[in-house]
């Protein structure tokens, strides 16, 4: 059985203020520091094996948050990272709601057909991600644990894609900074669900809607 950790990264500045942060390299804030290192005190004594990461700088902070109590290197997979929201990253979420009002409409009820303008629709990020996904469980870690550090865009599509659903999915997962979901994958049954938005323990801040 092959186990993998899907990760969030933990807070930043953008988070905390609303603003869109897409395939800006937007940091850590001190928080998200505290989240991350809870997040790898809580997975430390996991027989983890290697620790893959979104090439952003608040992914790749997690990931070596994580990977530090295994002595394992980070290594960086572009097919995790961020989703590519063009003309709205860094802008805040509060501006577009009033300015681009039908835009707003379509990204909170149907994400999974609206594409940014000069960004990546929600389909696209599924094919990437999840042809990451199964190059890392069916062939480079086949019965071994792995953690995989992202981004909730992308762990949404990824469990999208697990549990089979097309359209409507999107908004019905919530995952705060600095969380975890676990999958399991045998040949015999595929990719099996086990844990949705494990936290670190580490409060943040408020709740993102979208």
């Amino acid at each position: 059985m092959t186990v993998v950790y899907l990760m969030r990264h933990g807070e930043s500045d953008f988070n905390r203020e609303g603003l869109f942060r897409g395939t800006l390299n937007v940091p850590l804030n001190e928080h998200g520091r505290l989240q991350a290192e809870a997040l790898g005190r809580a997975l430390a004594k996991v027989d983890i094996t290697a620790v893959y990461s979104s090439p952003l700088a608040r992914a790749l902070d997690t990931a070596h948050a994580v990977a530090l109590p295994h002595d394992l290197e980070v290594e960086v997979d572009d097919a995790f990272r961020n989703i590519n929201l063009g003309q709205w990253q860094g802008k805040r979420k509060v501006d577009i709601a009033r300015s681009y009002p039908e835009d707003w409409r379509l990204w909170t009820t149907v994400p999974e057909q609206f594409l940014p303008p000069g960004g990546e629709s929600v389909g696209e990020v599924q094919e990437r991600a999840w042809a990451g996904l199964v190059a890392l469980t069916k062939r480079r870690h086949r019965d071994e644990t792995i953690a995989v550090i992202t981004h909730r865009s992308v762990i949404k599509t990824l469990l999208g894609a697990v549990l089979g659903l097309k359209q409507g999915y999107f908004w019905k997962f919530y995952l705060d900074p600095a969380s975890y979901c676990r999958l399991t994958y045998r040949d015999d049954e595929g990719f099996v669900l086990n844990q949705v938005n494990i936290s670190s323990g580490v409060p943040g801040s408020p709740m993102e809607e979208y």
